[in-house]
Order: structure tokens, then sequence, then C-alpha cells
């Protein structure tokens, strides 16, 4: 049988840890930034984990 091949779009979006969480960037820090707080700006730059109810659509593209 072949052997899975990673889906090049959800490796490049999302990150796995060493521990095994899946990292995700948020949304909203592409442009019209002049209209969102510094604070909000900062929050934006940082990536978050995924939940688990999204984890199960995200970790079979990733693991291949």
């Amino acid at each position: 049988m072949p052997k899975q091949k990673t889906k090049k779009t959800i490796a490049k979006r999302f990150k796995r840890t060493a521990t095994g969480r899946i990292l995700r960037y948020r949304a909203g820090h592409s442009h019209l930034l002049t209209g969102k707080s510094s604070k909000r700006r900062r929050r934006l730059r940082r990536s978050t984990a995924l939940r688990s109810t999204d984890r199960r659509l995200v970790e079979p593209g990733l693991s291949g």
C-alpha cells in the first residue's frame, strides 16, 4: 500500500509541537491593521492551540 501524503495546505497553516498539540495562527492579521489597536495586533501575532473539536479535521492531513 502506498504511503499517505501530507496535505500541503494543512502543513503550511498548522504546526505540531513536541508534546503533540497542534498550533494555529490567528485570523485577521494580514490587512486592515490600521483600524485595530496595538494590543489587538500584538495578540494576533501569537499562535494558539487548536481546539479538540477542530483537531479531528486537521490531524489526518498532518500525519503523512
